[in-house]
């Protein structure tokens, strides 16, 4: 007699890994981002970045507008280092250094969820614009990550995150994250993360995410004596 099989619910960090793949391609990648400032509804300011992210290496973001021309940030684990034109000397910074409106360098790194954090199913059943969905809590592994706690909500049929509370280490609440849904490289992807103050609700900060393609990076680019000596023009 035939028994029809049964799909098992997929684990939480199944569910995490599934959401990151969303996110972040895998291997080293270069992505181009764009980071949009809206003030009353009118946008003030747009800013574009260069990120590199090697596997083992850490995340290197290269500011790509003029008024920002030679500025550079590093993220390796939790470590932070933001390079100035004609310094000579990295700045120590953290991950809630705030590049433009709400949008912090955590938050264009595509810091990996479930690397970072340890999950729990918070809410199991969820109804998200008519979307079932599921309530994750992500707790920080270590002090450096962007935020200590996240409440992340995802869809129950593809684990795509759909919003996110972002605490600090303090408790307050950060800001607000909606994400939207799209096509990248022909695989499902966010393309672009609104986030709303925590305060100033009707200020918003759009990040998107303009395109992304696997490269071969040099280690060197994640080394910071040779990050002081040159402004990356030609990568």
């Amino acid at each position: 007699m035939f028994v029809p099989s049964v799909l098992a619910e997929p684990s939480v960090e199944q569910r995490l890994k599934q959401a990151d793949s969303y996110r972040q391609e895998a291997g080293s990648i270069k992505a181009e981002v764009g980071v949009n400032q809206f003030v009353q509804g009118s946008l003030k300011a747009t800013q574009l970045y260069d990120v590199y992210t090697k596997p083992g290496k850490g995340s290197l973001v290269v500011f790509k507008s003029a008024a920002e021309a030679g500025q550079k940030m590093l993220m390796q684990d939790d470590n932070y280092w933001l390079f100035m034109p004609k310094s000579r000397r990295p700045i120590r910074i953290t991950p809630m250094q705030k590049l433009l409106g709400d949008a912090s360098v955590g938050d264009i790194s595509s810091l990996s969820w479930s690397e970072s954090y340890r999950a729990e199913v918070k809410q199991p059943k969820l109804q998200v614009n008519g979307e079932d969905a599921l309530e994750l809590l992500l707790e920080a592994k270590s002090k450096g990550a962007s935020y200590h706690k996240i409440e992340l909500v995802l869809s129950a049929s593809d684990s795509f995150p759909l919003a996110a509370n972002l605490y600090l280490q303090s408790g307050k609440l950060a800001k607000t994250a909606q994400f939207s849904r799209g096509v990248m490289n022909n695989h499902p992807a966010v393309i672009s993360m609104k986030l709303l103050d925590g305060i100033q609700q009707k200020n918003e900060t759009i990040i998107e995410f303009k395109g992304s393609r696997t490269i071969d990076i040099d280690d060197k680019l994640f080394n910071p004596s040779y990050l002081v000596r040159n402004n990356l023009e030609n990568i």
